[in-house]
């Protein structure tokens, strides 16, 4: 006992202490990296949440993934699931555009809410617009555009319960910052005197090198547009078409409209303006509104890229001239569904430069159907591609799906598929007319745009005059032309009915046909022209 002290003992309580308290560190410290783990994790997880790419529906229901924050090896998987969008839209679609770079825009200016900057909302009552129909909207819409067009993901509101009258307007980037939402739930109306249109005009509403650019909303666009049909010019071009319906059951056609004055005792411009236009832009989208009455075309998209149009109804009398639907020029991927079309020319029109363009889910009539072209006019080089059509019911129609050409052009049409389509009282319900021409007169010529890879499956239905006619080009003819499950029968009306026709056409009957299509020719053309580089696309 004599050899251990208390000096001794405190010496070895303190080294105790200092081990015990060593293992408490690295403890801790062990501790802490684990939970900064799982943390850089979760980041890591929201990371990857945020890079997901919206799908073509414009579905963002993705699910909630949530990090796992206990120290079990493996996280729970989340439970929620995508909600799936109104119409099935194929898997192999591809996804939106992805957004350019754009030019840096200026600093959003003072607004009109209580004195500070504005907010993410502009209404154009709050800028200066009456809405009463009357008075002149125009400059209240364009302020109030110029506003939203500062800030990201704005939103420029036309409010409901009111009638806006607004004269020719552009609401344009490329300085607009992207994701803009003109939300549409009051009604436009167009101007109906010669003045507010000078010597004519190309369109009325124009949306131009915008990125993500939304039209929504319940309100209706209306471009009051009889007085320009009353104005119909003697040398308007009407549809070609009318050549295999008005001879074959001995009527004459209707002579032109006496021209009438406008309001103001003016007869309108020569120009009749389309009401609503995108040029240049990356993802836009129209959705839910209502377009009327337009002077020619109603919705015109031109060289723009991941269009969408879904929920949307366009609505003009069959017999107010050249007012199409849709009317598509140098755009690709381009989605239209869900929608009620009736015009007074084709319900949709696909012209040269598009491509990857899918239809489905469609109300055609009155109208002319849905018509890729005319293409090749003038000697014009035109270029079409993956068009997809199918799940449309036309009513009334003239022609149901068609390809017309004009003799002379070049380049080619390919990768058409035509399907699901119920036809009824159509007058002629399968057409390629490359013959097509729009005037009094066309003069023969050799040269034609290539057609190959024409598919036609599942239409079926009631017709008028003539089931098919195929009118192919004598120099460079139709080919690899395939029909499955064609059932036309006729309507017993005042039409003297025609079976169907054939000229230069070659493909393959894959299923029996009704009626028979027997004129369809086998194989291929023994002296089909190789194309040129001027043909190919």
């Amino acid at each position: 006992m004599g050899g251990f002290s208390l000096k001794n003992f405190t010496y070895i309580f303190v080294i105790v202490i200092l081990i015990w308290c060593s293992n408490l560190e690295s403890c801790i410290a062990r501790r802490g990296r684990h939970w900064r783990h799982n943390n850089n994790r979760g980041a890591f997880s929201s990371s990857l949440m945020k890079k997901k790419v919206k799908n073509y529906g414009h579905n963002n229901n993705h699910g909630n993934g949530a990090s796992n924050s206990n120290s079990k090896p493996k996280p729970k998987p989340s439970s929620s699931t995508p909600k799936s969008p109104p119409y099935k839209i194929t898997p192999s679609l591809p996804p939106r555009i992805p957004i350019p770079d754009y030019p840096p825009s200026p600093p959003p200016t003072k607004g009109y809410n209580n004195g500070g900057y504005s907010s993410t909302t502009f209404n154009v009552l709050d800028f200066g617009a009456k809405g009463d129909g009357n008075c002149d909207d125009t400059k209240a819409f364009e302020a109030a555009w110029a506003a939203a067009c500062k800030v990201e993901s704005s939103t420029m509101l036309v409010p409901p319960d009111y009638t806006f009258f607004v004269g020719p307007i552009s609401f344009s980037g490329p300085y607009c910052k992207p994701n803009i939402v003109f939300q549409l739930d009051g009604t436009i109306v167009a101007p109906t005197n010669s003045k507010a249109w000078g010597g004519g005009i190309f369109q009325w509403l124009e949306f131009s090198k915008l990125v993500g650019i939304t039209i929504t909303g319940k309100g209706v666009i209306d471009g009051r547009g009889s007085v320009w049909w009353k104005d119909q010019s003697y040398d308007d071009p009407i549809d070609d078409e009318q050549k295999l319906i008005v001879p074959l059951n001995h009527t004459l056609g209707k002579p032109p409209p006496i021209p009438v004055e406008s309001e103001l005792g003016v007869k309108m411009p020569g120009i009749k303006p389309t009401a609503l236009r995108f040029y240049g832009s990356f993802n836009p989208t129209v959705t839910g509104i209502t377009i009327q009455n337009s002077p020619q075309c109603h919705l015109k998209f031109d060289s723009c890229s991941g269009v969408m149009v879904h929920d949307v109804t366009i609505s003009s009398p069959g017999d107010s001239p050249n007012t199409d639907g849709i009317h598509l020029q140098n755009s690709k991927d381009v989605l239209i569904y869900g929608s009620n079309l009736a015009c007074g020319d084709d319900c949709i029109s696909i012209q040269t430069g598009c491509s990857n363009v899918y239809v489905h889910n469609v109300n055609c009539g009155p109208g002319h159907g849905i018509s890729i072209g005319g293409l090749g006019k003038d000697n014009t080089r035109a270029c079409v591609s993956n068009i997809t059509v199918r799940d449309v019911n036309m009513h009334n129609t003239m022609n149901g799906v068609r390809i017309k050409t004009w003799q002379g052009g070049s380049g080619s049409v390919q990768g058409v598929l035509f399907s699901n389509i119920q036809v009824s009282e159509v007058q002629l319900p399968i057409v390629i007319d490359q013959f097509y021409c729009d005037k009094r007169s066309c003069s023969n010529q050799t040269a034609a745009v290539a057609l190959s890879g024409i598919n036609y499956e599942g239409i079926k239905g009631t017709y008028t005059v003539k089931p098919v006619h195929f009118a192919c080009s004598d120099s460079l003819p139709c080919v690899d032309v395939s029909l499955t499950s064609i059932e036309l029968k006729p309507v017993q009306e005042q039409y003297h009915l025609y079976d169907p026709f054939c000229w230069q056409t070659y493909g393959e009957l894959k299923t029996a046909t009704l009626p028979p299509i027997a004129c369809l020719q086998d194989g291929k053309p023994p002296n089909n022209r190789i194309q040129t580089d001027h043909d190919l696309c």
